[in-house]
């Protein structure tokens, strides 16, 4: 606006913190009806969709449709099927991707929104569960639900008590609450969650060490006895700056990094055995080993490269370049 004058940073923050405050005191309120009629009608909803054979219709107008948008692509991610179905293209020819095997989930923080009545007409007619979520039992929404989910009221962050903020992070809240019981109900897994990012940083992470790792001749291998000479050649043609010790059952018996170079150099260091200088009883990982922990584990151990083993016998070595390589760090 012409003439005002901006405002300060403190006031800036302060605002902000306000808001926050605000929204935290919102999603404590959840919390506590999470005790009452609220938390049953919240666990009634999970056992109905996950009774049913079909898709998870969500619904909602204005800023609870952006936080349907939000709840379906979530639900969908954790192994819940479930797409948005705009309330106004459905009255124009989207309610016959509803099926009568399906859930409809609809929002409305009043339950009064117009736009939603021929979906919710609609769930009547063909015997379509209908769970409800809004602020109001005694709404339009709230009337008509099989099951209603009613959010406590609670001060919008605006000033004003007019734009959705609180009322919409109780929204996506809940709906992250919904897939995470979902989820977890069905034991939905690390790996079955690799299926369904299988792209960006995050689909890196899920992916397997056993996709990633070098095998066979990549990996730098010493029998016990070895001179320390011929390790060094071993080690310094493959590369990782470790050479694996293995006994004659080729079971891994210990490792020797530049660390244990360092910590054992003398002249007659080439004329040791592998046996003296190595590190023994490494720590290794399985094949199956998420990315994910891969990391966790170079990271917190700070080591520059990670052993797999299938029982007790290296099978692949994994470089923490590796990890950066796919884009996992």
């Amino acid at each position: 606006m012409t003439g005002t004058k901006p405002a300060g940073a403190e006031q800036l923050i302060r605002s902000g913190q306000q808001a926050l405050e605000a929204e935290k005191a919102g999603l404590e309120a959840l919390i506590a009806a999470m005790s009452t009629e609220t938390g049953e009608a919240f666990a009634a909803a999970a056992q109905m969709i996950a009774r049913s054979s079909g898709r998870v219709i969500v619904s909602g107008m204005g800023k609870s449709g952006h936080i349907g948008r939000k709840i379906a692509a979530t639900l969908a991610s954790t192994g819940t099927p479930a797409y948005f179905v705009h309330p106004a293209e459905a009255s124009h020819g989207d309610l016959g991707m509803v099926q009568s095997e399906d859930v409809i989930l609809a929002l409305s923080w009043s339950g009064e929104t117009t736009e939603l009545s021929d979906i919710v007409a609609y769930a009547k007619r063909f015997r379509v569960p209908l769970i409800g979520v809004c602020s109001s039992r005694d709404s339009a929404l709230g009337r008509e639900a099989d099951i209603l989910i009613v959010l406590p009221k609670a001060k919008e962050a605006c000033p004003n008590g007019i734009a959705p903020t609180t009322s919409t992070t109780m929204q996506v809240a809940l709906g992250d609450a919904l897939a995470i019981a979902l989820l977890e109900a069905r034991g939905f897994s690390s790996h079955d969650f690799r299926t369904y990012h299988p792209g960006g940083k995050l689909g890196a992470q899920l992916k397997q060490l056993s996709a990633i790792m070098s095998t066979g001749d990549r990996l730098p291998l010493a029998a016990q006895g070895t001179r320390m000479g011929e390790a060094l050649v071993t080690m310094s043609a493959k590369g990782f700056g470790c050479v694996l010790v293995v006994d004659a059952q080729g079971l891994l018996s210990g490792i020797i990094t530049d660390g244990d170079l360092r910590r054992h150099m003398s002249v007659d260091l080439l004329g040791q055995t592998v046996d003296q200088v190595m590190t023994a009883n490494p720590a290794s990982v399985p094949p199956d080993t998420l990315v994910a922990e891969a990391l966790e584990i170079v990271e917190t151990r700070k080591i520059g490269a990670l052993i797999v083993t299938q029982d007790r016998v290296p099978v692949g070595l994994v470089h923490v370049l590796d990890l950066l390589r796919i884009g996992a760090a």
